[in-house]
């Protein structure tokens, strides 16, 4: 049958699906392999490092779909996004910062502009900026996000009325085709995932971090500044936090994080524990669905299962 969107239609997309572009584990095969299950494989560019944009680029070009990358507005630089730009992605998508630097790139190169949004002013800011489409992401989601964001469940309807007509997707603990149903009811034109594409034959992710994600609850996941503090993270912690699973430093540190951040000695404690193989390289970016994931398939067919379950859950629906 089909679910026939906004964005299903911008696209020329099968299915109202997106990759969310995750950092390092959004590589060029899996966000090719989500294009070809007939949704939008979005390619984690994230601070826009250009060797890895190299060598990741052409295996999501070559995908002979609808395709796009995804940056950290606040991290990359323009010329990473021109970079992208060159080998004539159908969208760019910009997340947390000002996305004005790049929009006229993003534009003049013909590609859509997708921004993410988790906050109304954001919402505003990014219609009044001409994005074709706005995700709206909750505090259920995995990895980074606003520390002081909202459930996604009453954010996306909000988000919908206030940005229309712009197609929206919704973001945030969504992990099965119940979950794209919802968004759908809640009027989005689509979802993007994260976790639940992190747990496929394709992410660029290590095995134990697989395996965590398929034995993980989502009771265990937590927003924090911890991790990006111990790590020497980049990130802004005065606006962004993380969802994770449970990670020895957070035990440790949790409710200390003004000490943590003045103790050098403390961080140079966690890159030692790396090093000798006590703490994992990274922390396991998990959102509040991780409970629904369950095995590790390819991304293509998990498109499919995630559609044919979001038209079944509303059929039921409609049945009631």
């Amino acid at each position: 049958m089909g679910l026939s969107t906004a964005f299903t239609e911008l696209f020329g997309l099968r299915h109202p699906i997106a990759l969310a572009p995750m950092g390092g584990s959004a590589g060029g095969e899996l966000a090719a392999a989500v294009s070809r299950g007939g949704g939008l494989g979005l390619l984690g560019g994230a601070f826009g490092d250009r060797d890895w944009l190299a060598r990741e680029l052409p295996l999501v070009a070559g995908a002979g779909r609808p395709w796009g990358a995804g940056f950290l507005s606040w991290a990359a630089e323009v010329a990473a996004v021109e970079q992208a730009l060159e080998y004539g992605p159908a969208a760019v998508m910009l997340s947390f910062g000002d996305p004005a630097p790049f929009t006229e790139r993003i534009r003049a190169a013909g590609a859509a502009l997708i921004v993410q949004v988790t906050d109304l002013e954001e919402a505003r800011r990014a219609a009044d900026l001409g994005a074709d489409v706005i995700v709206a992401q909750g505090t259920e989601s995995g990895g980074h996000g606003a520390r002081h964001g909202r459930g996604t469940l009453p954010f996306v309807p909000v988000v919908v009325d206030l940005v229309a007509p712009v197609p929206v997707l919704a973001a945030g603990g969504i992990a099965d085709g119940r979950g794209v149903a919802a968004a759908l009811a809640l009027g989005a034109a689509g979802a993007l995932l994260g976790t639940r594409f992190q747990a496929t034959a394709e992410a660029l992710v290590d095995p134990s971090v697989a395996r965590a994600l398929v034995e993980g609850r989502g009771q265990d996941t937590e927003r924090n500044t911890v991790l990006d503090i111990a790590r020497g993270s980049t990130w802004p912690t005065a606006k962004y936090s993380a969802r994770a699973l449970g990670h020895p430093y957070l035990d440790a540190w949790r409710g200390r994080e003004a000490e943590l951040a003045a103790d050098p000695a403390a961080r140079e404690a966690y890159r030692a524990d790396v090093a000798r193989g006590a703490v994992p390289a990274l922390p396991v970016w998990a959102g509040e669905g991780v409970d629904l994931v369950r095995d590790l398939p390819p991304a293509a067919s998990l498109v499919t299962e995630l559609a044919a379950g979001a038209e079944a859950a509303l059929a039921r629906a409609g049945r009631h």
